[in-house]
């Protein structure tokens, strides 16, 4: 029987996978969480099999938790379980060590295969997820960002406007929204928030 920690800021959905996993008899769900800091003390205490972890929560989101339960020692295998699946989500959560990444619309059953999976520490990734990893692979390496570019995006990252960035860097508005433009398609995203995260996880950014 393999043992699970449901983490979820939201109870309905917490409710709906306890129920699911209960009435199989292969699962038996220990706890639930309702952000990363509670995740972190109750699979410490718990010590389930697998965690089920959300990614955007209140408090401490779920890559924050993933890398503190990694940091103490916690045997227990992440399997993510969201809603989000771009880069700037699955990259970080992976990076962190999460051991596999699925999605809220998968099938009862994919589901129930992931966690085993998960459980015997074999990675599980989304389909869709995984094509566009493999996507990514075979793409030649996007160019790095200019020193410009990167100014740019470090400014952003301090919550400069365009106007503001435009006037720290004596240059007009309309070239900082070129330069935005290039870093998005660098970065292989397409808003200012998601560019900040691919930043920080591609390593133009420290914290």
């Amino acid at each position: 029987m393999i043992t699970l920690l449901i983490v979820d800021d939201h109870p309905v959905v917490r409710n709906g996978l306890r129920g699911m996993f209960s009435a199989d008899h292969r699962f038996e769900v220990l706890g639930e969480a309702g952000d990363g800091a509670e995740a972190i003390a109750t699979a410490e205490k718990l010590r389930p099999d697998v965690i089920l972890m959300d990614l955007r929560m209140p408090r401490t989101d779920g890559v924050t938790a993933i890398k503190e339960l990694t940091k103490r020692g916690v045997p227990a295998r992440v399997l993510v379980l969201t809603t989000y699946d771009t880069d700037s989500d699955v990259v970080p959560a992976i990076e962190a060590g999460a051991t596999g990444y699925l999605l809220k619309d998968a099938p009862v059953e994919e589901l129930f295969r992931a966690v085993e999976a998960a459980a015997q520490g074999q990675a599980v990734l989304s389909p869709s997820i995984a094509t566009r990893l493999m996507g990514q692979v075979r793409r030649p390496a996007p160019a790095p960002l200019s020193a410009r570019e990167l100014e740019i995006l470090e400014l952003i990252a301090k919550g400069s406007t365009n106007r503001e960035a435009a006037q720290k860097l004596f240059i007009s508005e309309a070239t900082v929204k070129t330069h935005l433009l290039h870093v998005y398609a660098k970065l292989g995203v397409s808003d200012r928030a998601a560019a900040v995260a691919a930043g920080f996880s591609q390593g133009y950014l420290t914290p």
